[in-house]
């Protein structure tokens, strides 16, 4: 029964036509939830969506986060909001630190503010790992952050403290994911802000050396996608009132290092073409605002939340591989 309530719902999720946002649409469609997804296709993708642009309980709005009244339209008939949009990337918020802020803080606040008036029961929003800035524990626990190391690393902190507040001052329900390094299908490999895995997996497949920035023995836990929509769905569907106003981390709970990521790579690709084995690894400069190493504690999602992610590096690259080589050839 409980189940059944849920499916009539309807949720919003912003950012859906990007790599996480799109996945996030194609799981609740196929759960048979209504979704409508909001995008300014800045960083996400029309062909994302094709595959259900057709669907009756689809559908898609062309806004911006930072417009309150593309927001205000978005969550009418909300129940639920699953915020994705974001201006993503460190390089790119140390090179324009004012966009950022514009799209992750006022974008952010613009959605909130159109929730609590919309009277959306629950604000479930990507929180990220940058959070935990300069502080050296490993694991990271959910309680224990150090500095920002970059104007995006602040901009997601500054979203943590207003769903915080908007929680206290205005009793909505709201729950920060913190998504340590996400990769998986329909990843972009292109554009100068590409992340690591879709990038290199491209360029081994055009026999071109991946580039390391650095020594390669930075680590991170590195998450499939599937296991960021199981946190979205369980934050979703949480009954238990310690879950709700809180941040979980969204992770494997592991840590590999840049090194292993690529003789992965290597691996799986090289059973597609057997010259990837031999393609050599270079090395550049460490970037800024680099985090050198990055482990989860999932403790706290698998006690509050029931988390119980099923996919490893290994298993998702393998997964992810297989995409790519079937997609982006």
């Amino acid at each position: 029964m409980k189940e059944q309530v849920f499916v009539n719902s309807t949720v919003l999720i912003t950012g859906g036509a990007g790599f996480i946002g799109s996945n996030l649409c194609e799981y609740f469609l196929s759960k048979g939830y209504k979704v409508v997804c909001l995008d300014n296709f800045a960083t996400g993708h029309k062909h994302n969506l094709k595959a259900f642009e057709e669907n009756v309980n689809f559908r898609l709005i062309e806004g911006d986060i930072r417009n309150e009244k593309d927001c205000q339209k978005a969550v009418q008939g909300v129940d639920y909001v699953l915020h994705q949009a974001a201006l993503g990337s460190v390089p790119r918020s140390i090179q324009d630190p004012v966009t950022t802020n514009d799209v992750n803080v006022s974008g952010f606040i613009n959605m909130l503010v159109a929730s609590r008036d919309a009277k959306v029961k629950r604000f479930i929003y990507a929180a990220s790992s940058s959070t935990y800035g300069d502080s050296q524990g490993l694991p990271k626990v959910e309680d224990v952050i150090g500095k920002p190391l970059s104007p995006y690393a602040i901009t997601k902190y500054v979203n943590e403290l207003y769903a915080e507040i908007f929680s206290s001052t205005y009793g909505m329900e709201t729950i920060g994911l913190r998504y340590f390094n996400v990769f998986g299908r329909k990843q972009d490999p292109n554009g100068a802000y590409a992340a690591v895995i879709p990038k290199f997996v491209m360029q081994l497949m055009q026999l071109e050396s991946p580039v390391i920035n650095g020594d390669g023995n930075y680590s991170r836990d590195f998450t499939y996608i599937d296991n960021v929509i199981q946190m979205n769905e369980l934050a979703m569907v949480t009954d238990n009132p310690l879950a709700i106003n809180t941040v979980f981390n969204t992770a494997y709970g592991d840590r590999n290092t840049l090194n292993d990521l690529v003789n992965y790579l290597k691996e799986y690709l090289s059973k597609y073409d057997s010259r990837i084995a031999n393609v050599a690894i270079e090395y550049g400069p460490s970037r800024a605002g680099d985090i050198p190493h990055s482990l989860a504690s999932i403790d706290k999602a698998k006690a509050l939340l029931g988390y119980n992610p099923q996919f490893s590096l290994q298993k998702g690259l393998q997964e992810a591989v297989a995409w790519y080589w079937d997609n982006l050839r």
